[in-house]
């Protein structure tokens, strides 16, 4: 009897030891406790941006299709107000406190507002080239010209009628770049200072037949009876710039507005953007912190 009592408790201890350890084992590896996820911070956008840009951004129908895009994606719940002047202006907005982000074309103006402390937060965005184009006959004789500055030199010494945009704009500060470089003060009936937006210049140097120096998606979404006469040179590279304005009371949209410009879907629109109407883009994308 002692002998069938051990075994039956020696029994017991094994089944109970067992069950034991099954419930260990479930306990292990049943799944953790649910733990709380916090709530995802939503960004709070101002309601309104300022962006200075150029005319000839402007003109070239870019921001028709990338501002309703970037309002889109906010749901309209932020606006942006485009001031469309000269590059040396819209830096002066940006200066003066009156535009939040600049998108303009002058690389020096745009480092020297940034090592000022006006900007920050500073990217190229996109290129193209500046042209020199000018009426078919070319009296100048530019068409052979290797480079910019002998070009400008062709039109100096023939006396060709020139009109520039005399408005402190990037064109014209690599107008009188170039006319520099080739030490040439340019004056006379031949020289014509227009003072006028890059749409408008390009006009009146077509009604003139002049030669004149034009951002290349201005020439393309105008139609004159102008020649391209002059392209290639590394002298007519024209890279456009974004900053954030360091005074801006906006930010958040400010700062949002900046990365639509830079992010892979911005440079893709940039990208396509003229292709379809013209065969080319009317900008090369290449986004790059500075």
């Amino acid at each position: 009897m002692r002998k069938i009592t051990g075994k039956l408790t020696l029994v017991w201890t094994i089944i109970f030891s067992l069950l034991l350890t099954m419930s260990f084992n479930a306990a292990a590896f049943s799944a953790p406790a649910a733990k709380k996820v916090p709530a995802k911070k939503v960004l709070k956008i101002e309601p309104e941006v300022v962006l200075a840009t150029t005319t000839s951004t402007q003109d070239s129908g870019l921001l028709d299709v990338m501002i309703p895009a970037f309002e889109k994606k906010w749901n309209k719940k932020v606006k942006v107000k485009v001031i469309a002047v000269g590059t040396g202006q819209a830096i002066q907005l940006g200066k003066d406190g009156n535009a939040d982000v600049i998108l303009v074309h002058s690389k020096k103006s745009e480092d020297e507002f940034v090592a000022q402390g006006y900007g920050f937060k500073a990217y190229d965005v996109m290129y193209n080239q500046y042209l020199i184009v000018g009426p078919t006959n070319d009296p100048a004789n530019i068409a052979g010209a290797k480079t910019a500055l002998e070009a400008f030199t062709k039109i100096a010494e023939a006396k060709g009628k020139f009109i520039s945009r005399g408005d402190d704009s990037g064109t014209h500060k690599k107008e009188v770049s170039i006319w520099g470089k080739a030490k040439i003060k340019p004056e006379g009936n031949w020289y014509l200072s227009a003072g006028q937006g890059m749409g408008e210049t390009l006009r009146m140097a077509d009604e003139m037949g002049a030669y004149t120096l034009v951002d290349e998606a201005t020439f393309l979404t105008n139609k004159t009876s102008l020649k391209n006469l002059s392209q290639g040179d590394k002298e007519l590279f024209n890279q456009y710039g974004i900053i954030q304005v360091k005074s801006t009371k906006k930010p958040v949209a400010a700062n949002e507005l900046i990365w639509h410009f830079i992010s892979p879907q911005g440079q893709k629109t940039i990208k396509d953007f003229g292709k379809n109407k013209y065969g080319k883009s009317i900008f090369v994308p290449n986004a790059k912190k500075r």
